[in-house]
């Protein structure tokens, strides 16, 4: 019997397990599939602070980056302070830029059109200016999921971590009202809490306990090109139409460039969103329309040739603000979901604050914004 079974391997879910068990808690991780398999193996790996407006999720940012720099001193998964590039086509955008980031209260250097090629010499030359957010990074969220769950079975405290891949959870046991373990293809599984870390299929999960969460699948698309033989990007650098997508409530395809290298020499090129359930079929216009805002704030680009596409879905939530925390509507049952496209950059927080719950400490930050019947409590 665990103290915690955790429903998900994808980096939330691993995070979760990796501070549970540094707390002392003995834990399992149950997945249907491979560790990172679902929305984390589809993403890019981002650590944001930039995109996010001021209140609850930016308090949560913040933390999580401090969080992350400090599991990447442990190493085990690729870690990148490269910080992020805001730019602005217009003076007007370069202003509401430039209030953002007055009122967002981090690390920021407002950057003069004329200046942008001093951070990204390939940048076009028409842009007006732009934002420079040092904290922002970049992992190999992959590598950091598998990081996580091997350092968190090591134990720096005195918990243990079982992982077990290809099970899937059919529902849930319980004594009374309470969840006292999953149910699941190959047996019971018994724990004292269950962590729903299942990211996109938060909700199914959720509804086999018998609650409502209203996670749906958010997809998007990522071009990857070919291994440049020399770096061609040096930050993460977006335009601020991210921004607004981010925040948009809009079932209907949006995009924005957002585009960024990697160690291995590849430019990842995004972003798309899009609300059309788990449909993964490859949109070739989406495909086109990200390549030309690429080519756009990137001239270089148009040189470069695209190897390979991926799409993934983000786990959305209507006010973009995740759900963490215990379900008061089912006792033993925790929520660890819904985190849209920042699961990875908030994974740390995420499960270091679950993990603070679980052992009767008081959270570092306050949870009532992501509480996970604030949806119910609307609907009355």
């Amino acid at each position: 019997m665990s103290d915690v079974i955790v429903v998900g391997a994808g980096v939330v879910g691993a995070a979760c397990a990796y501070y549970a068990a540094r707390a002392g808690l003995d834990v399992t991780v149950v997945d249907r599939g491979p560790v990172a398999g679902g929305t984390t193996g589809s993403g890019e790996g981002n650590i944001l602070v930039s995109d996010k407006e001021p209140g609850p999720e930016l308090e949560l940012a913040v933390l999580s980056n401090g969080l992350w720099r400090t599991l990447a001193e442990h190493g085990g998964f690729e870690f990148e302070a490269k910080g992020g590039l805001v730019v602005a086509e217009t003076d007007e955008i370069q202003r509401q830029l430039t209030d953002l980031a007055a009122e967002q209260g981090v690390e920021h250097v407002t950057v003069g059109g004329a200046e942008l090629r001093d951070y990204e010499p390939h940048l076009a030359g028409d842009l007006a200016g732009g934002v420079l957010y040092p904290q922002d990074a970049q992992v190999q969220p992959m590598l950091a999921a598998a990081a996580l769950l091997r350092q968190g079975a090591e134990s720096f405290g005195h918990g243990t971590l079982r992982l077990r891949l290809g099970v899937t959870v059919t529902g849930f046991v319980r004594s009374g009202d309470r969840v006292t373990g999953v149910r699941t293809s190959q047996g019971e599984i018994l724990g004292d809490a269950v962590v729903n870390a299942a990211g996109t299929w938060g909700g199914e999960i959720a509804a086999l306990a018998g609650v409502e969460l209203p996670v749906l699948p958010r997809r998007g698309f990522i071009l990857v090109t070919e291994p440049l033989r020399e770096p061609l990007i040096r930050h993460k650098v977006y335009t601020a139409a991210y921004v607004t997508n981010v925040a948009s409530d809009s079932a209907g395809l949006e995009t924005s460039a957002v585009i960024e290298g990697t160690p291995a020499g590849t430019v990842l090129i995004g972003a798309s969103r899009e609300r059309v359930g788990f449909d993964r079929t490859t949109s070739v216009p989406v495909l086109s329309r990200l390549a030309a805002q690429a080519v756009a704030l990137f001239p270089a680009l148009r040189e470069v040739r695209a190897i390979r596409s991926y799409c993934g879905f983000r786990p959305y939530c209507p006010d973009h603000l995740p759900v963490i925390g215990a379900d008061p509507r089912v006792p033993g049952l925790y929520h660890a979901c819904g985190h849209e496209g920042a699961g990875i950059g908030l994974a740390p927080a995420t499960g270091h604050l679950l993990a603070q719950l679980l052992t009767g400490e008081r959270p570092d930050v306050d949870l009532r914004p992501f509480r996970p019947e604030r949806f119910s409590e609307e609907a009355a």
